[in-house]
């Protein structure tokens, strides 16, 4: 059955069966794929969660043999709602963490998505200290405490810079640009809210989004109060030291949190399908199978289950 668990971690369980039908000639009923993740799943959420109890922060002592100065560590955060039965929907926490390539490699035109490789994936429907657990067992597992430069890309949610602060309290901290540009564009759109005024908006939310550029968020934070927009300077003021995009850029930082966008739509891309419905304890499993088939660890989680 592991092959019947590792496809339904690519496409719905009806779609495996004709898969396996068409394909392999096998002639399973859905409800004997659905009844085989439930049970691999279970086993292979509780091998994730052993594996988080070996690693816990607490339990983590430091190696400096293991210290790797030259190493480069990306880590992003997000979120995304998944519907669950009975409960409506909730949010589903992603973590990822990747290789950031060298920044001598790196050129000022060069996309994010193309400074990370080797991704590796986290999620749970829990709270934060579920997904904490679950993160920091996947940077352990990857090495990232022990990685030189660590940056860790992601929005302004305050769970997720806290949580930085205590698995990653040496890592360079960088608001995604995309949502602090959003920011400027709700502001103009505040500032001038008009139908006549939307090139107004535009052009002054250009003029903040190029000051933010290349480094002058002072200059932001001083426009958006002397519009009076103070719920956005405020925004700004929190989350400054995190928007150094040209220092950002020139330590061959992403500066945008694509990778997780990325893999928050892949999780509701096999948990947001038309009529699907899912209970809480199908969510965690499934999330557990999809994240092992995303990053090609499915055959190591699955041996250790």
């Amino acid at each position: 059955m592991r092959e019947v668990v590792w496809l339904s971690g690519y496409v719905p369980y009806g779609v495996v069966q004709q898969i396996l039908e068409r394909i392999g000639g096998y002639h399973l009923a859905r409800s004997t794929v659905w009844d085989a993740c439930q049970r691999a799943g279970e086993r292979l959420v509780t091998a994730a969660e052993q594996a988080q109890d070996q690693v816990g922060v607490e339990r983590v002592r430091w190696e400096q043999s293991q210290y790797a100065p030259e190493a480069r560590k990306g880590v992003s955060m997000d979120g995304g709602m998944v519907l669950v039965r009975g409960e409506g929907w909730k949010e589903l926490k992603v973590g990822v963490i990747s290789d950031l390539v060298a920044p001598e490699a790196r050129q000022l035109d060069v996309p994010d998505e193309r400074l990370s490789n080797n991704l590796h994936y986290t999620a749970s429907l829990g709270g934060v200290d579920q997904f904490s657990a679950a993160l920091w067992c996947l940077a352990v597992q990857h090495k990232v405490p022990y990685a030189g430069h660590v940056a860790v890309t992601a929005d302004g949610a305050a769970w997720i810079w806290g949580l930085t602060d205590d698995l990653f309290p040496c890592s360079a901290q960088i608001v995604d640009w995309f949502h602090a540009a959003q920011h400027i564009d709700a502001a103009a759109q505040a500032r001038f809210p008009a139908d006549t005024q939307v090139d107004e908006a535009k052009r002054w939310a250009e003029t903040l989004k190029a000051l933010l550029f290349r480094g002058d968020c002072f200059k932001v934070i001083t426009a958006l109060k002397q519009a009076n927009l103070h719920d956005y300077a405020s925004y700004f003021e929190t989350h400054k030291h995190r928007m150094q995009y040209p220092v950002f850029r020139a330590e061959g930082f992403p500066i945008g949190s694509g990778s997780t966008e990325s893999g928050v739509k892949q999780y509701k891309h096999r948990l947001c399908g038309p009529g699907m419905r899912w209970s809480r304890r199908g969510v965690r499993r499934m999330a557990v199978i999809r994240s092992a088939v995303l990053d090609s660890s499915f055959d190591t989680l699955w041996n250790a289950a």
